[in-house]
């Protein structure tokens, strides 16, 4: 379990370190007449991202969920590949990117690095990590639960994103 808080904790500092470029990111942005779209669902998203990273602590410890070798160290490279696809879509993205949906009026459509192969790789990582972080140490009702949530969460974001671009991007 020391390892596994370790992981958590990693992950944890890696968020902060997130927070921070997107702070930079949306200052930005909005000194470009950056327009902020979808106030309402980022408090929620954060809750979310909060609550995965304590039930990947609490789960284990509270129900004594062992670690699974060939369950863990899959799902542990899956944890280090999201983390690999994030970093790639936030140096893709560059200024533009964000934990929170701010688009510059006329500015183009990012079609580079993974976004020449999806609209949204970003998520492809945010839903790796939900599901295969806890369950690096079996955590799987934390997996199960946020998956869920995210899954509606991600409806409401991607919309708010897709509405974002089409109104503010050119092509």
């Amino acid at each position: 379990m020391l390892w596994y808080t370790v992981l958590v904790l990693a992950v944890a500092a890696e968020r902060v370190v997130e927070l921070v470029v997107a702070r930079r990111n949306a200052a930005w942005t909005l000194a470009r007449a950056g327009v902020e779209h979808g106030r309402g669902h980022y408090p929620v998203m954060v809750a979310l991202h909060t609550a995965l990273l304590a039930g990947c602590l609490i789960e284990p410890a509270v129900g004594d969920r062992p670690f699974v070798p060939a369950l863990g160290w899959s799902m542990l490279a899956v944890v280090v590949l999201a983390q690999a696809l994030r970093w790639w879509c936030i140096r893709t993205l560059g200024p533009y990117w964000n934990t929170r949906v701010i688009v510059v009026p006329g500015a183009r459509l990012v079609r580079a690095g993974p976004y020449r192969f999806a609209r949204h790789p970003n998520y492809v990582a945010v839903v790796a990590e939900i599901v295969a972080l806890p369950l690096v140490h079996s955590a799987w009702v934390t997996a199960v639960v946020l998956s869920a949530a995210n899954a509606v969460l991600m409806g409401v974001r991607v919309r708010c994103e897709n509405t974002a671009l089409a109104q503010a991007v050119t092509a």
